[in-house]
């Protein structure tokens, strides 16, 4: 039996304005945020994920933001485990929570649980990761392509944690990561509102554009100077992060960072979109012609 809670969650893709619609509807509510974001957690990293600023953060309480190392395992289990029992505790003193990010995964687990993937030994994980970053995108896309047919013909073909991870499961058990989606989804005992913000692409795409530019003239460059140390981990493998790598060997010029930046945080727009499209609980809103009363 559903309760009389409700988690508000907002999504969209990158650049859309999910931080300041999610801000005015947790004010409105008088309620807390969650994050569903699977990089502005790591403490480490600012301005290359474009987390909210002090001034947002001071304005109404976030929860998964700033939260953990990058040195630990952020990942979709442990995301659904730590959000619920947030809301849990959230739930004891407010009628409602907000959830907001654009890390669809995340917010699937939140809702409707994980694919059931048995554990699999941290040594294959790490040979995958010796090998991608030795032999480069093109090994993975190789290797997952002939060893998972099946996920290669429906997955998400240029985002290497994706690949890397159907390999693992594949190389761990002997069967397709997508043989273990759940044919049941969980149902949760509270109200769940999805709503969408979206943008006419060249209207997104500009906003992203100046974004990068922002990052930039911010210090992005020397925050990624700063994680040089920690580049072999897979929270850097991120778009923001990895494109700055040949600069600083001197291959390319910073300009060609930025555009590279700019173009692959487009991509990644793009595909959030595709994963979200396929929702059909996501009520959709411009962010330019919708106010957290409308909502409620």
């Amino acid at each position: 039996m559903l309760s009389n809670h409700t988690v508000y969650i907002i999504v969209g893709p990158t650049a859309v304005g999910k931080t300041s619609f999610a801000i005015s509807l947790a004010q409105h509510l008088k309620t807390e945020i969650i994050s569903a974001d699977a990089r502005q957690c790591y403490a480490e990293l600012s301005i290359g994920v474009a987390r909210p600023s002090l001034e947002e953060l001071s304005q109404v309480p976030h929860h998964f933001i700033a939260s953990h190392s990058v040195n630990k395992t952020v990942n979709a289990q442990v995301f659904e485990n730590d959000a619920l029992a947030k809301a849990d505790e959230l739930f004891k003193t407010h009628h409602s929570v907000v959830m907001v990010g654009g890390t669809g995964l995340y917010i699937k687990a939140f809702c409707e649980g994980l694919d059931l993937i048995p554990a699999i030994d941290p040594a294959i994980r790490e040979d995958i990761i010796k090998q991608y970053e030795k032999l480069g995108l093109r090994w993975l896309q190789k290797e997952v392509s002939v060893k998972d047919p099946m996920y290669w013909a429906k997955g998400e073909q240029q985002n290497p944690q994706r690949l890397m991870r159907a390999l693992e499961v594949m190389l761990g058990t002997g069967a397709s990561i997508v043989s273990f989606q759940i044919k049941n989804k969980i149902t949760r005992p509270f109200n769940i509102v999805k709503v969408g913000l979206e943008l006419p692409r060249a209207q997104l795409y500009e906003k992203i554009n100046q974004r990068v530019l922002t990052m930039v003239d911010n210090g992005l460059e020397q925050e990624v100077r700063n994680l040089a140390p920690h580049f072999h981990l897979n929270a850097l493998q991120t778009v923001g992060y990895s494109e700055w790598m040949p600069y600083f060997e001197g291959e390319i010029l910073k300009e060609k960072v930025i555009e590279d930046i700019q173009q692959n945080t487009r991509h990644y727009a793009k595909r959030q979109m595709t994963w979200f499209k396929k929702d059909p609980d996501i009520i959709w809103h411009s962010p330019n012609e919708i106010n957290a009363a409308q909502i409620i």
